[in-house]
């Protein structure tokens, strides 16, 4: 499955069980200082505090004897301290469904006419934007801002949002915020996706991931993975590690300049706990399971993962861009860990638009449900998703092999005639035989409406067939 600007096409696991507010004790555990082993060097976690003061333009010198701002520099009066200078403020807002960007809007004033406008930045891919105080030359306290989400093509898809002072917000971050949803989550994916809101001037980030063995504060956590995103406009990272281990994990991010050197600190800590036990519904498939829509939201987001909304919790074992071969060879890793009562099965689409034969992808999917039948898991097939060719060659740059409609029928038939499945492509269907253009951006992922479809369609047949809540 092709990958965006957000990665439908690349990786994703763990599963995690959150019940009696264990993950908040979790985190109350570590927020103590504590040391993490890196190789053979402890890191110690660090964490920041920001404060909001009110934003006012300084152009006095009295501030010569520490730092000097420029005409343009705007400090904040602190209540209990000396005015301090005020590089970048954070804004964040809730994120919009199906925006791909947003468009955001810095007023003097609470107007937004044109002639109040200081300044607008566009095509930003994630609700949060760092932004450089520099470009100000108002006074700080009559700053406000509004944001306004955006499709594809730039075309606004929602009104503004109400105008709110700029002093509000935080300012002078020092790491990245985390915008990873794992406590949203019934179980944590087997393959996780890790998310912020990208740091002013930052040329690469560093990604960290442990393992808390012992969960306890005093000893060290072990280092499980060190890795690199190195293009400065992405904001995730798919971790292509399975985490199948029962346990306490967390990761974190920093920032870093063009020559590898940390520029910020280490994001607070984000946890999530894998369990094996008592997993009665799990789902092997391929991006459309991992999650991720309208282009630009990866799976860490909950509004583009169908899981979300089955209303019966389900363990996501996805793995974006996997065919049903992929499946199949990471059935034993990846499913028999966890012994699910039932196991969805949702996939074939990357086959069918890369030219694969329904023959072929059946004859794999039989595979797949004997494993199951095997080991005492009860198999249920989703049948296979369409596809919008028009919308996959303008977004994304594909080109689906001619009569894949054809394929995703005969497939479609057998799934039908399985003990167990269910049917979710009637109502993402346009009258083509395609996927609907309302239901997706890339022609390839249904986007929130689409995955509430599925979601509902596959929670409502556990309800009813298996009195599953």
């Amino acid at each position: 499955m092709m990958k965006r600007v957000y990665c439908a096409w690349s990786c994703l696991l763990i599963c995690i069980c959150i019940e009696g507010g264990f993950l908040q004790e979790a985190q109350a555990r570590h927020s103590e200082t504590k040391s993490v082993v890196q190789t053979e060097s402890a890191v110690k976690l660090k964490s920041t505090t920001v404060q909001a003061y009110k934003v006012t333009l300084k152009h006095s010198e009295a501030l010569a004897e520490t730092a000097k701002p420029s005409a343009k520099t705007l400090v904040i009066n602190s209540p209990v301290s000396e005015p301090q200078m005020i590089d970048k403020v954070r804004i964040t807002w809730n994120q919009v469904a199906d925006a791909v960007m947003y468009q955001l809007v810095i007023t003097k004033g609470k107007s937004p006419v044109k002639d109040h406008i200081v300044t607008t930045k566009d095509e930003i891919y994630t609700n949060g934007y760092e932004l450089a105080t520099a470009v100000f030359n108002v006074a700080g306290d009559d700053l406000h801002w509004q944001v306004r989400a955006m499709d594809i093509n730039g075309i606004p898809i929602s009104r503004f949002t109400e105008l709110k002072p700029l002093v509000l917000q935080e300012v002078n971050p020092t790491a990245p915020k985390v915008t990873t949803q794992f406590d949203k989550m019934a179980y944590t994916p087997l393959y996780p996706v890790y998310s912020w809101i990208p740091y002013l001037k930052a040329n690469a980030y560093e990604i960290q991931v442990f393992f808390d063995d012992d969960n306890n504060p005093k000893t060290p956590d072990q280092l499980l993975k060190t890795d690199w995103v190195t293009d400065p406009k992405k904001y995730d990272y798919y971790d292509d590690t399975a985490y199948a281990k029962p346990g306490t994990y967390w990761w974190r991010v920093r920032a870093e300049n063009a020559v590898s050197q940390p520029i910020s600190d280490w994001s607070t800590a984000s946890y999530f706990i894998v369990t094996n036990t008592n997993i009665k519904i799990a789902a092997l498939g391929d991006s459309i399971t991992h999650g991720g829509g309208a282009v630009s939201n990866p799976p860490s987001y909950t509004m583009y993962n169908w899981e979300t909304y089955t209303g019966v919790p389900i363990l996501n074992l996805g793995f974006s861009g996997n065919t049903v071969e992929s499946m199949l060879a990471r059935f034993d890793a990846d499913v028999l860990p966890f012994k699910p009562q039932f196991l969805v099965i949702m996939g074939g689409v990357n086959n069918i638009r890369a030219g694969d034969s329904a023959g072929q992808v059946i004859q794999v999917l039989s595979q797949i449900r004997d494993k199951c039948l095997i080991n005492k898991i009860t198999p249920v097939f989703v049948t296979v998703t369409p596809i919008n060719p028009r919308l996959m060659t303008a977004v994304a740059g594909l080109s689906p092999t001619t009569g894949w409609e054809y394929q995703q029928m005969q497939i479609n038939n057998w799934v039908r005639q399985q003990p167990a499945y269910v049917d979710v492509t009637p109502r993402l269907t346009d009258w083509r035989g395609w996927l609907s253009e309302s239901l997706t951006t890339d022609g390839l992922h249904p986007d929130m409406e689409g995955k509430k479809i599925i979601g509902q369609t596959i929670g409502d047949y556990f309800k009813n067939k298996f009195q599953i809540t």
